[in-house]
């Protein structure tokens, strides 16, 4: 039996404390994350029923999961296993591999319309290590958004308190009609 350190004890209270993570729970949600989906969708208004979404680290499957439940087709890829869903393909592999993209592509049958990134780097506790990382990983999936969406199409990415490295705002700005924080 392994002991906890001190932070993960900390992260399991608040874990077993929040609100979201109960609600997610009683109504069948594979994450708490499914409400940050949500709740973001209702100010911008990105879902559609029909889309093709691609769901960069999709794991546990709560976005795809929201997206399904609105009638799109999503293909997602995780480096760890997601439990099957109607309505959602799960790759797992390294998103970072040479064949991710082409992997992704052939599964979707087309150019997405929507691209969302919820990937984080697995945490340090070195702070700026972990932005880094993590940051890099949001240029990662910018990088294929800006290739492969549909005309028109959206880039969703999840970026730490700090925000995103200003050069890759800069490239969103030039790539994308609107960029909203």
């Amino acid at each position: 039996n392994k002991k906890l350190d001190e932070s993960s004890r900390n992260w399991m209270k608040r874990h077993l404390n929040d609100p979201y993570v109960a609600r997610a729970k009683a109504e069948g949600m594979r994450a708490r994350a499914a409400y940050k989906l949500i709740e973001l969708d209702e100010k911008f208004h990105f879902l559609k029923r029909g889309q093709r979404i691609v769901d960069l680290g999709a794991a546990p499957g709560g976005w795809a999961q929201v997206a399904v439940q609105r009638g799109a087709k999503v293909v997602g890829i995780d480096l760890l296993p997601i439990e099957p869903l109607n309505g959602a393909t799960f790759l797992e592999m390294d998103f970072l591999s040479d064949e991710a993209p082409a992997a992704l592509m052939a599964a979707l049958g087309g150019p997405p319309d929507l691209v969302l990134s919820d990937m984080a780097a697995n945490t340090t506790g070195h702070t700026k290590t972990d932005q880094i990382r993590t940051g890099a990983l949001a240029e990662a999936a910018a990088d294929f958004a800006l290739e492969h969406l549909a005309p028109g199409g959206t880039f969703v990415t999840k970026a730490f308190q700090g925000g995103l490295d200003s050069a890759l705002l800069t490239r969103l700005k030039q790539g994308f009609t609107s960029v909203r924080h």
